[in-house]
């Protein structure tokens, strides 16, 4: 049933060389033009085969690698990416990413089943999350009049150079940007003796002038201020002194930056982004529902709790009580 779904072949989807309906002709779509040309396999990673192929690769490592098969526990993690790149290209509410959703619950169950079989559900915990959730094709969201947009990441990156050029003078002054963060050359900076946080307090307070900004902050306010909880506390879980750029910005709700052909994106601190599901099976798991707010750091303390076992040295999780009941 895909009354749920967008009608297919919509204005919003990028698709495939022009082609963004069913049926796809997978042999056609993945060998590029000319005779001699080379089959593109990675394509198939854009295709709920993709899953399919991650499925039949896990149960013949179980196999082969005996797992489950003695008394020490063995752990293997299965990542699941096709939706993901097939949601970047068609969006969440496209006829595409509903197949894949219903070929990827097939695929789920066929694990399961092989496990519940081969190993038995006693022997076997499972749990089931998302890395992170998918906002809604600004265009469509447009349409019904909600506020969204695309924030246009080279054209905001062309103005700010041309910016700190008439301030401080012709240089390469900004490396890059990327995962909204805007990375300064930091080696130019010093040897122009300026102070790194002033550049940094004037490259934020320009971006923040674009349509789309909700706020640009920079390097040196996360290593002086709390920014306590909600949305500006998740953006403080993202700082890295030592990966992080110069200034960190985050877009209003509704707003993607464009990047390439992608129709949308995700990593924001919105709920539409960091709200996803946890599912726990199997050994001495109860039926039952959370409804509550659990953090995704609690799962590898529940898990070690549930194995009796240390918690990791950097876990700052909780176990979930709901699990031991």
């Amino acid at each position: 049933d895909y009354s749920v779904c967008l009608p297919d072949s919509n204005k919003f989807e990028t698709g495939f060389n022009g082609r963004n309906y069913f049926p796809y002709d997978i042999n056609k779509l993945s060998k590029p033009a000319g005779r001699n040309s080379t089959r593109n396999f990675a394509f198939l990673r854009e295709t709920p085969f993709g899953d399919a192929f991650t499925t039949d690769f896990a149960i013949r490592l179980i196999e082969k690698d005996s797992l489950g098969k003695d008394e020490i526990p063995d752990f293997l993690a299965i990542c699941y990416s096709s939706t993901d790149y097939i949601g970047h290209r068609f969006g969440p509410s496209s006829v595409e990413t509903g197949d894949a959703i219903l070929r990827l619950d097939k695929d789920i169950e066929t694990l399961v089943n092989y496990l519940n079989d081969n190993i038995g559900k006693r022997n076997v915990l499972i749990y089931f999350t998302s890395a992170h959730g998918v906002a809604e094709i600004p265009s469509i969201m447009q349409d019904t009049r909600i506020p969204s947009g695309y924030f246009m990441q080279n054209q905001a990156l062309q103005l700010l150079r041309s910016y700190l050029n008439a301030v401080y003078g012709e240089g390469d002054w900004v490396r890059g940007f990327s995962e909204k963060q805007i990375f300064l050359n930091r080696t130019l900076v010093e040897d122009a003796r300026i102070p790194i946080e002033e550049i940094q307090k004037k490259t934020a307070r320009f971006l923040t002038q674009f349509t789309g900004v909700a706020s640009a902050f920079p390097y040196y306010a996360f290593e002086t201020n709390d920014f306590g909880n909600g949305h500006l506390k998740r953006i403080v879980n993202n700082f890295s002194p030592q990966r992080s750029g110069d200034v960190i910005v985050t877009l209003n709700p509704g707003w993607i930056e464009k990047d390439g052909d992608q129709m949308t994106n995700h990593n924001s601190p919105y709920e539409y982004d960091s709200h996803v599901p946890l599912i726990w099976y199997g050994w001495t798991i109860n039926r039952s529902t959370v409804m509550r707010k659990v953090n995704m750091t609690d799962i590898a303390a529940t898990l070690s709790s549930l194995c009796r076992i240390p918690y990791p040295n950097a876990c700052t999780g909780e176990p979930m009580p709901e699990l031991f009941r």
